[in-house]
């Protein structure tokens, strides 16, 4: 309704929190990316699900609700909402948004971070001597 106005709670209420709240927000809210474009785009190249199944950025998502999460490196972030905020709040806060429920990594996904870890240049040149070093002994040469 056009005009609509919101009613306010009487004094010494707290404000209703709503039910439901779009994907992109609540990713954003909940500080799993940076900010709702970044959400947004991940959304649109399929790499969140929500209930099992791939999800548009303007999915409602309730209490409740699993959401999956795709990252770099084929690694992926299992939750479930908890709560949704219309704000943003502290990344404090927006921890109890949300139940973390991905598994922890097995040691071989461990070793497999450190290695990539160590592989990539500091500062975007070549890898200094003690780098060199140290991927010499990983690849065991």
């Amino acid at each position: 309704m056009i005009g609509a106005v919101k009613e306010k709670p009487p004094p010494g209420e707290a404000p209703a929190l709503p039910a439901s709240q779009r994907l992109d927000a609540w990713l954003d809210v909940a500080c799993l990316f940076k900010t709702r474009s970044a959400a947004a785009k991940a959304c649109e190249n399929g790499k969140v699900g929500v209930n099992g199944a791939r999800a548009k950025a303007h999915k409602l998502v309730h209490a409740g609700d699993g959401v999956e999460v795709e990252l770099e490196a084929g690694r992926r972030r299992i939750v479930r909402v908890a709560g949704v905020s219309e704000h943003s709040v502290a990344r404090a806060a927006a921890r109890a948004l949300y139940v973390d429920l991905t598994p922890p990594p097995s040691p071989e996904e461990i070793e497999a971070r450190r290695y990539e870890r160590l592989s990539r240049p500091v500062h975007g040149g070549k890898p200094d001597a003690r780098q060199r070093r140290t991927l010499r002994r990983l690849k065991g040469r």
